[in-house]
């Protein structure tokens, strides 16, 4: 087995409060925000934000429960009926004002990803500046809200279509993307003209609370954003958002068991639902292939974020006739990688979010090892750095009886498999109860279109790692769920279609 060096930051971090590393002070925000207010619980309970990279608290955020919630609903519901009033370009600027906001505090914005997601302060910087993108397209798209005229068969009548927001709709988010995945839902919604309650994963609340501030300062009225903190109260929160019958919409993105049961739970109000689940992404290297191309592809697919992302390389098929060269130069490539705490600038890869996390990934590597797989590079925990830092790795001669093929491993591993032609991989990678993303490489034109459309998958990378965009259709097939966030396509999501016929 290869060894590779990795470097922990020589900065101690430690001892250094959130608010002398944050230039706006204001940022840090330890309260729920409802209706335009900052509350703490009524019991005074709170729970810990804790840094995945050393361990330290953070800092005590307040711990609300379903009452909160059935505050923030009736809030929103009253701000939704001014709301939903304002002209599409007021919505607009206020997206605008807000997209400025987020870039004015941008280095700070990063900080706090890093400090409470863990992952390198490089990633943070990419995340908010991919949050803001999408604030800034849907203040494109709010103008662009249109109905339709349609002909009828009586000749006495006239039918047209109107479009308007569906009300208050409620967004439970991961601790993965925690600027991101909040402004991916938000920019469609207040665009649409909808008000909403945010749950921001336990792990990373900072992120959402800084937002919301944010919000503020850009003008969003009172109670159009909410935001409910819990940790404790988690599956008592989700139920109110379900059952609530003032909430219209739920979004949310996590894994496919946490859908299936928010799916349960609001079919007795029948709620609008949409569900961005569970990957496990085929990533597949033709013989043909650029190999350096593909290469950078995976490093950015497989590795980003310490490869906590849904949408990340989870099944690398390599053709047999250039398996050998491409195993090669991926673990030359990965030897350059730079383990340690997120804010050190010198770091490449931060630390996985949290024990449990760590534990599946080893799991995931031990189930290979114990099945024939051969560990090329990484294969263990890095103790002596924290308990939550795992080495990159490269597995070969895996097969598809592997649970890291099965699972969705929510890591830095890379198991690669073994292929002989088209039909093969394109049955191994379809194999899967989930369809959320899928990459491949070739120089074919017409082996592109096949394969692009034979895999079942809701978005596809050609040529290309990384695929996530504000101009892209986000979602998935299968049991990685339904509806679309992001692009032309996301607004529909806050949106209902009314049918007027007048007589004449």
């Amino acid at each position: 087995m290869h060894q590779i060096s990795y470097v922990l930051s020589k900065k101690d971090f430690s001892n250094t409060s959130m608010t002398e590393l944050l230039s706006n002070k204001d940022l840090l925000k330890t309260q729920g925000y409802i209706n335009g207010t900052w509350i703490s619980a009524p019991d005074g309970l709170t729970f810990e934000v804790i840094n995945p990279g050393n361990g330290q608290v953070l800092a005590k955020v307040a711990e609300l429960g379903p009452n909160e919630v059935k505050e923030a609903a009736i809030a929103a519901s009253k701000s939704f009926e001014s709301f939903k009033l304002f002209s599409p370009r007021s919505r607009s600027d206020l997206l605008k004002k807000w997209n400025e906001k987020i870039l004015q505090n941008l280095d700070d914005l990063a900080k706090l990803i890093s400090l409470e997601n863990g992952k390198a302060f490089s990633d943070s910087l990419g995340e908010v500046k991919y949050a803001a993108s999408y604030l800034e397209w849907y203040a494109e798209e709010a103008p662009r809200i249109y109905g339709d005229t349609i002909s009828t068969l009586n000749p006495s009548n006239r039918t047209y279509t109107i479009r308007q927001p569906i009300g208050v709709c409620a967004f439970i988010t991961p601790w993965n993307f925690p600027a991101a995945m909040i402004t991916r839902k938000i920019g469609a919604a207040i665009a649409a003209g909808c008000s909403v309650i945010i749950k921001p994963g336990a792990e990373t609340p900072l992120t959402a609370l800084a937002l919301a501030h944010l919000a503020e300062l850009a003008g969003v009225p009172s109670g159009v954003v909410n935001v409910v903190t819990t940790q404790w109260n988690t599956r008592k929160v989700g139920l109110e958002l379900c059952k609530n019958k003032l909430i219209k919409k739920l979004s949310f993105t996590g894994s496919t068991a946490t859908g299936k049961t928010l799916m349960e739970q609001c079919s007795s109000s029948l709620k609008k639902l949409s569900l961005e689940l569970g990957g496990n992404a085929p990533f597949i290297v033709f013989g043909d292939a650029d190999l350096d191309c593909a290469i950078e592809g995976l490093i950015a697919s497989k590795f980003r974020v310490s490869g906590q992302t849904c949408v990340c390389a989870n099944r690398i098929f390599v053709h047999q006739s250039v398996y050998d060269d491409f195993v090669e130069k991926l673990v030359a490539y990965v030897k350059k990688f730079n383990v340690g705490y997120g804010l050190d600038s010198n770091v490449t890869h931060g630390p996985l979010i949290h024990q449990a996390a760590l534990e599946k990934v080893d799991m995931h590597v031990s189930d290979a090892a114990s099945k024939g797989a051969k560990i090329l590079i990484g294969g263990q925990a890095l103790s002596q750095f924290g308990s939550n830092y795992y080495s990159p790795t490269v597995l070969t001669e895996v097969t598809t009886e592997m649970l890291c093929t099965k699972e969705e491993t929510f890591g830095p591993v890379a198991p690669i498999i073994r292929f002989n032609d088209d039909a093969e991989v394109i049955n191994k990678a379809n194999d899967t109860d989930v369809g959320l993303a899928g990459y491949f490489y070739t120089r074919d034109v017409s082996r592109a279109y096949r394969v692009a459309e034979a895999l079942e998958v809701g978005m596809v990378g050609v040529n290309v790692g990384v695929i996530s965009d504000s101009a892209l259709p986000f979602g998935g097939v299968k049991e990685s769920g339904f509806g679309r966030e992001g692009s032309k396509y996301g607004i529909d999501e806050y949106l209902v279609v009314k049918a007027v016929t007048v007589g004449i």
